[in-house]
Protein backbone atom coordinates (compact mmCIF):
# COMPACT_ATOMS: atom_id res chain seq x y z
CA UNK A 1 0.00 0.00 0.00
CA UNK A 2 1.49 3.42 -0.99
CA UNK A 3 1.87 6.61 1.60
CA UNK A 4 -1.05 9.20 0.23
CA UNK A 5 -0.05 11.31 2.88
CA UNK A 6 -3.61 11.24 4.24
CA UNK A 7 -3.54 11.46 8.14
CA UNK A 8 -5.93 11.12 11.14
CA UNK A 9 -6.04 12.05 14.21
CA UNK A 10 -8.34 12.34 17.41
CA UNK A 11 -8.52 16.00 19.00
CA UNK A 12 -7.50 14.61 22.18
CA UNK A 13 -4.41 12.52 21.11
CA UNK A 14 -3.18 16.07 19.95
CA UNK A 15 -0.45 18.08 22.09
CA UNK A 16 -2.26 20.61 24.26
CA UNK A 17 0.44 23.61 23.92
CA UNK A 18 0.32 26.37 26.38
CA UNK A 19 1.13 30.28 24.03
CA UNK A 20 0.73 31.83 27.69
CA UNK A 21 -0.54 31.48 30.85
CA UNK A 22 -4.42 32.34 29.39
CA UNK A 23 -4.66 30.46 26.17
CA UNK A 24 -3.44 26.93 24.78
CA UNK A 25 -3.81 25.65 21.90
CA UNK A 26 -3.64 22.21 19.51
CA UNK A 27 -2.62 22.14 16.00
CA UNK A 28 -3.10 19.67 13.15
CA UNK A 29 -2.06 21.10 9.51
CA UNK A 30 -1.83 19.61 6.22
CA UNK A 31 0.42 20.99 3.41
CA UNK A 32 -2.09 24.00 2.36
CA UNK A 33 -4.13 24.67 5.22
CA UNK A 34 -3.91 24.70 9.61
CA UNK A 35 -6.87 24.00 11.77
CA UNK A 36 -6.29 24.63 15.73
CA UNK A 37 -8.30 24.68 18.36
CA UNK A 38 -7.52 27.54 20.89
CA UNK A 39 -8.61 27.92 24.16
CA UNK A 40 -8.98 31.60 25.62
CA UNK A 41 -9.82 32.27 29.27
CA UNK A 42 -11.98 35.32 29.55
CA UNK A 43 -9.80 38.40 29.62
CA UNK A 44 -7.16 36.97 27.46
CA UNK A 45 -5.59 39.04 25.04
CA UNK A 46 -3.95 38.12 21.81
CA UNK A 47 -2.24 41.26 21.02
CA UNK A 48 -2.15 43.32 17.68
CA UNK A 49 -0.52 41.27 14.51
CA UNK A 50 -0.66 40.67 11.07
CA UNK A 51 0.71 37.62 8.69
CA UNK A 52 -0.01 36.37 5.02
CA UNK A 53 -2.14 33.69 6.32
CA UNK A 54 -5.67 34.37 5.38
CA UNK A 55 -7.61 33.04 8.60
CA UNK A 56 -11.32 31.68 9.50
CA UNK A 57 -12.45 32.34 13.12
CA UNK A 58 -15.32 30.00 14.27
CA UNK A 59 -16.60 30.48 17.62
CA UNK A 60 -17.73 27.59 18.80
CA UNK A 61 -18.20 28.60 22.58
CA UNK A 62 -17.41 32.04 24.26
CA UNK A 63 -17.33 35.41 22.95
CA UNK A 64 -14.15 37.45 21.01
CA UNK A 65 -13.51 41.38 21.03
CA UNK A 66 -12.14 42.24 17.37
CA UNK A 67 -10.10 45.23 16.57
CA UNK A 68 -9.17 45.24 13.13
CA UNK A 69 -6.57 47.53 10.92
CA UNK A 70 -4.76 49.87 12.33
CA UNK A 71 -6.62 52.58 14.24
CA UNK A 72 -7.03 55.70 12.96
CA UNK A 73 -7.10 54.95 9.45
CA UNK A 74 -9.89 53.92 7.07
CA UNK A 75 -11.52 50.53 7.92
CA UNK A 76 -10.40 50.19 11.08
CA UNK A 77 -13.53 49.06 13.45
CA UNK A 78 -14.12 46.52 15.82
CA UNK A 79 -16.56 43.86 16.37
CA UNK A 80 -17.45 41.42 18.94
CA UNK A 81 -17.56 37.63 17.57
CA UNK A 82 -20.01 35.40 19.55
CA UNK A 83 -20.73 31.38 19.62
CA UNK A 84 -22.17 30.18 16.24
CA UNK A 85 -20.65 33.05 14.59
CA UNK A 86 -17.55 33.19 11.93
CA UNK A 87 -14.81 35.77 11.09
CA UNK A 88 -12.83 35.72 7.95
CA UNK A 89 -9.61 38.06 8.25
CA UNK A 90 -7.95 38.15 4.64
CA UNK A 91 -3.96 38.22 4.79
CA UNK A 92 -2.00 40.88 6.03
CA UNK A 93 -5.04 42.50 8.14
CA UNK A 94 -3.59 43.98 11.40
CA UNK A 95 -5.68 42.38 14.30
CA UNK A 96 -6.03 41.93 18.12
CA UNK A 97 -8.56 40.44 20.43
CA UNK A 98 -9.72 40.09 23.95
CA UNK A 99 -12.09 37.37 25.48
CA UNK A 100 -15.21 38.97 26.90
CA UNK A 101 -15.65 34.90 28.69
CA UNK A 102 -14.41 31.81 28.63
CA UNK A 103 -14.18 31.03 24.57
CA UNK A 104 -13.11 27.86 22.69
CA UNK A 105 -12.80 29.17 19.16
CA UNK A 106 -11.54 26.93 15.66
CA UNK A 107 -9.37 28.59 13.83
CA UNK A 108 -8.61 27.54 10.40
CA UNK A 109 -5.26 29.70 8.15
CA UNK A 110 -4.36 28.85 4.49
CA UNK A 111 -1.25 28.70 4.24
CA UNK A 112 -0.34 27.28 7.73
CA UNK A 113 0.76 29.65 10.21
CA UNK A 114 4.68 28.73 9.93
CA UNK A 115 5.12 30.95 13.25
CA UNK A 116 2.58 28.78 15.18
CA UNK A 117 4.66 25.46 13.98
CA UNK A 118 8.63 26.60 14.78
CA UNK A 119 7.15 28.52 18.06
CA UNK A 120 8.71 31.86 16.66
CA UNK A 121 5.14 33.48 16.82
CA UNK A 122 6.60 36.17 20.10
CA UNK A 123 3.42 38.75 19.33
CA UNK A 124 1.16 36.38 22.01
CA UNK A 125 4.22 37.75 24.79
CA UNK A 126 4.17 41.73 23.50
CA UNK A 127 0.99 43.07 25.39
CA UNK A 128 1.69 46.78 23.72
Amino acid sequence: MSDTGVRHEKWEDIPLETVKEDITRRVFTGDRMMIAHVYLDKGAVVPKHSHENEQLTYIVTGALHFWIGDEGTEGYHDRVVGAGEVLYLPSNVPHRAEALEDTFDLDVFSPPRQDWLDGSDSYFHDES
